[in-house]
């Protein structure tokens, strides 16, 4: 967790402490519902780096030169919204796979398009169709990647089938 993200954490456990005394309801069931969703995206976005580094780390045997790197704090447009987020990208020569994820953090950042809890691209250097963009969306009985093309669930078989092409080429 950033910094920034433990001071906005104390920042609403404040402010949800401050509408339970003042006995503001509304307010409250607010505060309440944001830092559940805000567990839930940080859950999705851990499964999915995690995933991602457990793929990376079994191919690295084979791939001596593979190299991972974490971006955090990282930002990212998404249409006209602006993603915060982590990125994490693996580079094998020239070859690069990033995988960013992140959601609107402040009324400035825009909107979440189609009710998402937060959004994921995952992009290959120089091979544009190849881009995915996932978003994270509550589901029982948990939360789930849906992949936004063909609103399949994406599952570790997807990030899989991207380190393919990115060590395949």
């Amino acid at each position: 967790m950033t910094e920034l993200d433990q001071v906005w954490s104390q920042m609403i456990g404040n402010a949800t402490a401050q509408a339970a005394r003042n006995g503001n309801k509304v307010v409250l069931d607010y505060l309440m519902l944001r830092a559940s969703n805000d567990q839930i995206r940080n859950a999705g976005v851990a499964w999915l780096f995690d995933s991602a580094t457990a793929i990376a780390s079994a191919a690295m045997s084979d791939h001596r030169h593979l190299r991972a790197e974490l971006f955090e704090p990282h930002s990212f447009r998404h249409g006209n919204s602006n993603l915060v987020g982590r990125k994490l990208s693996f580079q094998l020569g020239v070859r690069c796979l990033s995988i960013e994820a992140g959601w609107t953090r402040t009324p400035s950042d825009g909107i979440m398009r189609g009710g998402s809890l937060a959004t994921a691209r995952i992009s290959h250097f120089g091979i544009p169709r190849e881009t995915m963009l996932l978003q994270l969306t509550l589901a029982e009985p948990s939360p789930v990647w849906i992949n936004v093309e063909t609103a399949a669930v994406a599952d570790s078989s997807h990030l899989e089938r991207h380190f393919s092409i990115l060590l395949s080429r």
